[in-house]
This record gives C-alpha cells, sequence and structure tokens, in this order.
C-alpha cells in the first residue's frame, strides 16, 4: 500500500501498524507502553500522530493503528510535539522518581512540570500484566477496577500459585527503574540529560529530520552562544 508519512510517499506492507511503518522509514517516536514482544497496549498515548489533513486532522495512538491505503501521517507536527509533552508531564507528575520517565521528558525537551507531584509507583502502563502473561505464560497478575480505582494485584489479592517469582515484572516495569537521585529526589523534573524542543518545528511546521538528540537543536543553541558573545 502506498501511504504519505511526513508528506513523503512510501510503500508499506499491509497489516503494519503506523508505528512499525514509521520506524521502517527512520521516524523517531517515543513510546513506554510499547514493548517489542508484546501484544500493543495504546495505555500510555505517547506515539500519538497526526493522521489526516486540514481541519479533518486528528491524533490517533500509532501502535494500534493499522495503515490504510492513501493514509497521510504526520509524526511531527506542533500539535504531536504539545500533546507528547503535555502526556509526560501528567506521567512524570504521577511517578517522578521513574528513570524512564525523566529520560522521556529530557528527550522531549519537557523542562517543567504543571501538575502536583503524586509519587505513586504505578504509572497503570500494563508492561508487567503482559509480560506475565504473554512471555512468562503465568498471569499471576492483572488489572482491577476501572477509573482512579485502577491497580494491578494478584487475584483476591492474595500470593499467586502461579507466580514463579521470577521477576520479570519487576525488570520491565519503568517506574522501578529509579532515576539517577535516588528514591527521594530534591525536585519533580530532573532535566539533567535535557534536549531542547526542534526549532524547525516551529518554523516548518514539522520534524525537519529525526536524528536523536536533534542536531538542528545544538546548532541553534551553539548559535545563539555565539551570538551573545559577539555583543
Amino acid at each position: 500500500m502506498e501511504i504519505t508519512l511526513n508528506g513523503v510517499k512510501v510503500q508499506v506492507e499491509e497489516g503494519w501498524t503506523i508505528l512499525e511503518a514509521a520506524r521502517f522509514y527512520g521516524a523517531n517516536i517515543p513510546t513506554l507502553c510499547y514493548y517489542d514482544g508484546l501484544e500493543p497496549y495504546g495505555s500510555c498515548r505517547l506515539c500519538v500522530v497526526e493522521i489526516g489533513k486540514d481541519d479533518r486532522a486528528k491524533l490517533v495512538v500509532s501502535c494500534i493503528h493499522p495503515v490504510k491505503e492513501g493514509l497521510k501521517i504526520r509524526t511531527h507536527s506542533p500539535r504531536v510535539v504539545k500533546a507528547r509533552k503535555i502526556l509526560v508531564e501528567l506521567l512524570v507528575a504521577r511517578c517522578p522518581t521513574s528513570k524512564v520517565l525523566q529520560d522521556l521528558a529530557a528527550e522531549l525537551g519537557v523542562d517543567k512540570v504543571r501538575f502536583k507531584p503524586k509519587n505513586e509507583d504505578c504509572i497503570l502502563c500494563g508492561l508487567c500484566v503482559r509480560m506475565c502473561k504473554e512471555q512468562m505464560n503465568a498471569e499471576a497478575i492483572g488489572f482491577v477496577s476501572r477509573g482512579v480505582n485502577k491497580r494491578i494485584t494478584t487475584p483476591f489479592n492474595a500470593k499467586s500459585d502461579k507466580c514463579r517469582t521470577c521477576g520479570a515484572c519487576e525488570w520491565i516495569c519503568p517506574a522501578c527503574q529509579l532515576r539517577c537521585h535516588g528514591p527521594e529526589p530534591p525536585t519533580t523534573l530532573c532535566s539533567g540529560c535535557l534536549n531542547f524542543s526542534p526549532p524547525c518545528v516551529d518554523k516548518y511546521e514539522d520534524a525537519m529530520c529525526y536524528l536523536d538528540p536533534c542536531v538542528a537543536c545544538l546548532i541553534d543553541k551553539n548559535e545563539k552562544k555565539i551570538g551573545k558573545k559577539k555583543k
């Protein structure tokens, strides 16, 4: 099938998701709940992209949205970049001790969190549940309740007979990987590895490259430093 990816017409295989197509052609889309070898879940929404055009354009979750003939996709439009930053802010506020979330915030250029930290130890990404079921064939844990009461636990909150204490759930959990400053960091946001947002997004309404980190950002930053020195 033929689709348009960031203004370029490309060929994709039937059955691919937008995320798979974008990665095949080198467009870097951030993910959290997505993991190779596990069924896509689409809970974190970080992999959102924009499909369609003009007033009919909408945001969709790329890891579960299939490609279709003639589909027009923008992976780094201003609307997409803004949505990802807000999502990361919410996730960091929920679990600021997670190194995975802090690294995502730095990668996406998030330099502040406008939400009150909750300091919870679970972000409900579902990675541990899927790992236990799909890779370990155990199903020792799962989701219970809905909405704000949703959580992950064992059946009847008792020790599961199916659990083999393999540690796979802890290994894949992003909340279990503590940030560099330890379990009690002095600030909500680390910003230790902060990468600046691509300046090309504001100028061209799309990213012009998908390098990580963005070389254009580094060049723009250096040019500003040189300009200040000349003044």
